[in-house]
């Protein structure tokens, strides 16, 4: 098995949403590479926040069932969080001077083990806490 790669929740979406051009073709790449190598990650928080994002807020909207229906897909990847994750996110909220909901990615994918987050929302090339953020979405 490979290190675990947490993935933020713009890839997930992104893999889901046809509307999105290369991004939605890379981020299937990443999901499928994942899903072979049996080394994605991801947190409740992700897959709430996809739910949302995918039923209301693209362009074309996933139905519920359909969407229920990846979150139950990507449950298996799913890593429990704490109480204890939430009082490292505020560590590395304050250290790294990001978002409270980004810290708390990052505390997530601490807990898993990953080495990388693949995010959007961060700064590529960034180690935060340990973890290596990279945006695969970036231009060059």
């Amino acid at each position: 098995m490979s290190a675990k790669v947490f993935v933020d929740t713009n890839v997930l979406v992104y893999a889901h949403d046809n509307k999105a051009g290369h991004k939605h073709l890379e981020a299937m790449r990443i999901l499928q590479g994942l899903s072979q190598q049996r080394a994605g990650a991801l947190s409740m928080q992700v897959l709430q926040e996809f739910y949302v994002t995918v039923t209301r807020k693209i362009a074309s909207p996933l139905s519920r069932e359909e969407a229920r229906a990846i979150v139950e897909d990507f449950s298996h990847w799913c890593v429990a969080t704490s109480p204890a994750d939430i009082r490292q996110a505020f560590l590395i909220e304050d250290g790294a001077r990001i978002g409270f909901w980004d810290a708390l990615i990052v505390a997530a994918a601490l807990r898993c083990g990953a080495t990388k987050v693949i995010s959007e929302d961060l700064n590529p090339g960034q180690t935060i806490a340990g973890i290596q953020i990279e945006n695969p979405f970036a231009t060059p």
